[in-house]
């Protein structure tokens, strides 16, 4: 009995981080994890969103006696899209504002990655936000893609 537990626990947690994987969007980098986020964070303050934080989680490790490649996450949104979607499905205020994760992977490509609008709209049973969710979506794409390439 015991060995059937740990069996589906181990298979839980594989289809958990299996559909998790699914929920993000991850981009390439061609900078520096900080100069990847450096340049996000401009071009979104250049948009007109708000910045409420980024963290330096390598440098909180380090604070700490622990290592960690190097990894930041900007927090930032519109509260005029976001409140849209609240209003269609309050239990979506979890997940925002919005987040970016700037990270150097094992193999030292730097990924910029963010939770996608179609995934929230699912974990969140979102109806009736069709044209916001897809105004995020192409947001997040365009500051994206313009902070990550060249």
């Amino acid at each position: 009995m015991k060995k059937l537990v740990s069996i589906g626990i181990v298979l839980l947690s594989a289809s958990f981080s299996v559909a998790a994987s699914e929920g993000l969007v991850k981009y390439e980098s061609h900078y520096s994890v900080k100069e990847t986020a450096d340049r996000f964070e401009s071009i979104a303050k250049n948009k007109g969103l708000t910045l409420f934080a980024r963290m330096d989680h390598q440098k909180n490790a380090r604070g700490v006696g622990l290592k960690l490649r190097p990894t930041e996450v900007i927090i930032f949104g519109n509260p005029k899209v976001g409140t849209l979607l609240m209003q269609c499905s309050q239990d979506v205020a979890i997940d925002l504002p919005q987040k970016v994760l700037v990270s150097e992977g094992a193999d030292n490509k730097v990924w910029l990655s963010y939770n996608n609008p179609s995934y929230l709209m699912k974990r969140h049973e979102i109806k009736g936000c069709d044209e916001v969710i897809n105004k995020v979506s192409d947001i997040l794409s365009k500051l994206s893609k313009a902070a990550v390439t060249k």
